[in-house]
């Protein structure tokens, strides 16, 4: 990995065992792919259409101009003409509006996060009722520096079937994009979930990816202490190792199915339900 995080990283296998997962996963159905035209959603389409075959996966644009740059919704659809997918827009600038003025009705004040994920939620209801009307399988394009920090939505765009880069860092996925033939401007784009308008990832977060992974990397792969990270990254670290650890902890929710009481023995184990 180029960013110092792992030694070794070899694109191709690892495009090649994410295609093997898709194909192993999604079977003879087909797929559907939110396309936002930034590097996560490209390089989850592409190594989709790869794994199934171009004709089994479609792309949904789904742009509010309260949010969506335009540049944006010409880059997602020229990445799916490029990688020679079927793709369809729909914008749900309307809808979004009308559910927040519903919710917020009330409410002594509209929050921009809440407002924010609102899009999230609607991007992924319409997915699955794409995916419900033409047996396709949802698959989302989460990073696993996002899904680790809980730079998502829950039950947003973290509402998906499948994860495929769930594995792999936010470098290593910029990485793997290089290797695919990315565009260099949607590889070069500075991330950002574009929930509401002139929103980046990294400002929001107050960090960059670079950093984060050097982080994680650490602390969940090499399993480190965040005392040892910050000993082995430097003093300049501290606080950093601090913030993502945080992150981590914090978001522990996201990442699991909600809370069950145990009530008797048989209320957790077969059925796949655990309690907390």
């Amino acid at each position: 990995m180029s960013s110092g995080c792992i030694a070794y990283f070899d694109a191709e296998l690892v495009a090649s065992k994410i295609c093997d997962f898709i194909r192993a996963r999604v079977g003879g159905r087909g797929a559907v792919v939110g396309l936002s035209g930034g590097i996560d959603s490209a390089v989850t389409a592409a190594l989709s259409a790869r794994g199934l075959g171009r004709e089994k996966v479609l792309g949904l644009v789904m742009p509010d101009s309260a949010a969506t740059p335009d540049e944006d919704v010409k880059d997602a659809k020229a990445m799916a003409e490029s990688i020679g997918i079927r793709y369809r827009t729909i914008d749900i600038t309307q809808a979004s509006k009308l559910i927040t003025e519903l919710a917020s009705a009330g409410c002594e004040f509209k929050d921009k996060v809440a407002e924010g994920n609102v899009r999230a939620r609607l991007r992924m209801t319409i997915l699955y009722y794409v995916a419900n009307s033409e047996g396709r399988i949802v698959i989302g394009s989460g990073d696993k520096s996002e899904l680790m920090i809980g730079y998502f939505t829950k039950y947003g765009d973290g509402g998906v079937d499948l994860l495929p880069l769930g594995c792999l860092y936010k470098t290593q996925v910029r990485e793997l994009a290089r290797h695919l033939g990315i565009p260099r401007k949607i590889v070069e784009k500075e991330s950002s979930p574009r929930l509401w308008k002139g929103q980046t990832a990294e400002s929001e977060l107050g960090i960059s990816y670079e950093d984060i992974d050097l982080i994680l990397y650490r602390f969940l792969d090499l399993r480190m202490s965040k005392e040892d990270v910050a000993r082995d990254l430097g003093p300049n670290y501290a606080a950093k190792v601090e913030k993502v650890v945080r992150m981590v902890r914090e978001s522990a929710h996201k990442r699991r199915m909600p809370p069950v009481p145990k009530i008797t023995p048989s209320s957790t184990g077969r059925g796949g339900i655990t309690s907390g």
